[in-house]
């Protein structure tokens, strides 16, 4: 957990700069529902819906910050006391990070660290394969032409899953996710893959790698990016979960439509 240390510690240096640790500060973090999370997407197979995961909410100072987990809980406290947490639980970490996207976005450090709702996971998925497409320079598989970039997605987020499959073809994608019930599956073409096994294998056989942000709450970004490192590849880090980390630690974040 060396990233998630290194923005523990950032955040101490700002509470310390900015004279909040001495303030009797209160940090909420609640659960939310699918609803107030996600909003009415078309789609109802997005892991939160699910039940699968859940999203925690910290506020502070009228500011807010949320993270997925499937570790849920309540907590209320100051600062300090957010600083004390160890960082050996989902929970703890997840409390950490949302609480990080709320003073980072207070502080104004940071932006998008409210998850999207209604239709926007959909433009969002759709608008990443565009992008992708773009930025490596491979021809749009709307045109009918197919670009041989290699994908990797860890962590199943069924728009980004359908959209990547369309404009890269499944051949191109490789998925994994910690889901037992999902592991094994096939969707869209493309087999899920066992976060837990074969992680390694995808980033090997992949040109870009998209991670989730709540691999920071599951402990396993620091992995994804020694091996992404290791292999020469190209990463992305998706979703609301790791917005004032990446602030901070300068990490490739893309989350175009989180509030």
């Amino acid at each position: 957990m060396i990233l998630l240390q290194k923005a523990k510690e950032n955040l101490a240096a700002l509470v310390d700069k900015h004279s909040l640790l001495s303030e009797q500060v209160s940090i909420r973090a609640k659960q939310l529902s699918p609803e107030q999370a996600i909003g009415h997407p078309k789609r109802e197979d997005f892991p939160i819906i699910k039940g699968k995961e859940v999203m925690i909410q910290a506020e502070f100072r009228e500011h807010f910050g949320q993270a997925f987990t499937d570790n849920p809980g309540e907590f209320q406290g100051s600062l300090q006391e957010v600083l004390k947490l160890s960082l050996d639980s989902n929970f703890h970490r997840a409390i950490l990070a949302s609480t990080l996207n709320a003073v980072t976005r207070y502080l104004g450090l940071s932006e998008g660290t409210q998850h999207c709702k209604d239709d926007a996971p959909e433009k969002c998925a759709e608008e990443l394969a565009d992008m992708i497409l773009h930025e490596y320079e491979f021809t749009n598989a709307r045109s009918g032409l197919m670009g041989n970039i290699k994908v990797g997605l860890i962590g199943y987020q069924p728009a980004m899953l359908e959209h990547l499959a369309k404009a890269f073809g499944a051949g191109n994608l490789r998925v994994t996710d910690l889901d037992v019930e999902r592991i094994g599956t096939t969707k869209h073409g493309v087999e899920i893959w066992d976060g837990e096994k074969d992680t390694a294998k995808l980033i090997q056989q992949s040109d870009l790698v998209l991670a989730t942000g709540s691999t920071i709450v599951n402990n396993s970004t620091d992995e994804i990016l020694k091996l992404v490192n290791q292999y020469g590849k190209e990463y992305i880090l998706f979703g609301c979960t790791i917005a004032g980390i990446a602030s901070l630690l300068g990490l490739k974040r893309y989350c175009p439509y989180s509030n």
